[in-house]
C-alpha cells in the first residue's frame, strides 16, 4: 500500500475522490444491467448505480462550484484523464462474475455507509447535505449485497465456491480505503472530513459478521500496492473512461 501522494487540502479536491468512488463504481454496476441473474435484479442493480450516479453528481456540482473557474459537474465527469481521478482502485477493477460484484459491493457500502454517516456531521453543511441523503441510500445497498453474499455463500458448494474465490480476488483492495496518507490532517481537525482510518475497525467487524453468517473465510491480509488517491490506477480504469467519455467528447459543448 503507497501514502505518498501529496495530501489533499481543500473541501474540493475532497469531495472529488468521493464521487470518483461513486461514479466509477456505478459505471461498473450499469454493465451489469440486462445481464443480472434475474430480471429483478437488473431493476435492483441498476437503481443502485443511478444513487451512486446521483451521489457522484452532487458532490462533483459542489466541488465544481470551489474552483476558480467554476468547472460543472460533466467537466469532472468527462473532460479529465485517468491520472486526474481519485478513486479506489477497488471500484475500477473488471466486473468478473456476480459473485465479485457482490462482494465487492458489499465491501464498498460497508464502508460508504460509515463514511457518510460520520459526515452527515461535518462542519462544512454542504458535505454534510449529500452525506445525510447518501447514508439512507448505502444503507440499502450495503443491505442488498449482503443478502446476496448469504446466499451465494451458504448455499450450494459451486456458489461457495465463487464466492470465496471472489472475496480472496477482492480483499487485498480493501486496506485502501482506510489509508489516510492523501488527506490532511486539517481537513480532518476542523471537521470537514472523515479520517478513513477511523472507519476500519467498525467496518471490518461488519464485513467479519456477514462471512461468518455465509460460512467464507476471511482471506489473509494481503494488500494490494494502491495508489488510487494519487491518480496511480490499475489498467482497467482507462478502458471504463474510454466508454464512459466518448459521447461526451465526441460532441463537445452538446447538451442532452
Amino acid at each position: 500500500m503507497r501514502s505518498t501522494c501529496e495530501a489533499v487540502a481543500t473541501e474540493a479536491e475532497y469531495a472529488v475522490a468521493l464521487a470518483d468512488d461513486a461514479l466509477v463504481a456505478s459505471q461498473r454496476l450499469v454493465e451489469w444491467v440486462a445481464r443480472a441473474p434475474q430480471i429483478e435484479e437488473d431493476v435492483a442493480i441498476g437503481n443502485i448505480a443511478l444513487d451512486l450516479l446521483g451521489q457522484a453528481r452532487l458532490l462533483y456540482q459542489y466541488a465544481g462550484s470551489l474552483t476558480d473557474p467554476p468547472r460543472t459537474e460533466d467537466d469532472l465527469a468527462y473532460f479529465r484523464d485517468e491520472r486526474a481521478f481519485r478513486n479506489v482502485c477497488l471500484v475500477e477493477r473488471e466486473n468478473g462474475d456476480f459473485a465479485v460484484t457482490m462482494v465487492r459491493l458489499l465491501v464498498l457500502a460497508a464502508y460508504q455507509r460509515e463514511l457518510y454517516d460520520r459526515l452527515a456531521r461535518s462542519v462544512d453543511p454542504t458535505l454534510a447535505a449529500i452525506a445525510a441523503k447518501a447514508v439512507k441510500e448505502v444503507a440499502y445497498h450495503r443491505d442488498h449485497a449482503r443478502q446476496w453474499v448469504l446466499r451465494l455463500g451458504d448455499g450450494t458448494p459451486e456458489s461457495h465456491r465463487r464466492t470465496q474465490t471472489a472475496l480472496e480476488a477482492e480483499w487485498p483492495w480493501v486496506s485502501e480505503l482506510f489509508d489516510g496518507g492523501w488527506l490532511a490532517p486539517a481537513l480532518v481537525e476542523r471537521g470537514v472530513a472523515v479520517a478513513p482510518a477511523s472507519l476500519e475497525e467498525p467496518v471490518l467487524a461488519f464485513l467479519r459478521e456477514v462471512l461468518d453468517e455465509a460460512t467464507l473465510a476471511e482471506p489473509d491480509p494481503r494488500p494490494a500496492v494502491t495508489a488510487g488517491r494519487e491518480g496511480r490506477h490499475t489498467e482497467a480504469l482507462g478502458h471504463l473512461l474510454t466508454e464512459l467519455q466518448h459521447l461526451a467528447r465526441s460532441h463537445p459543448g452538446a447538451s442532452w
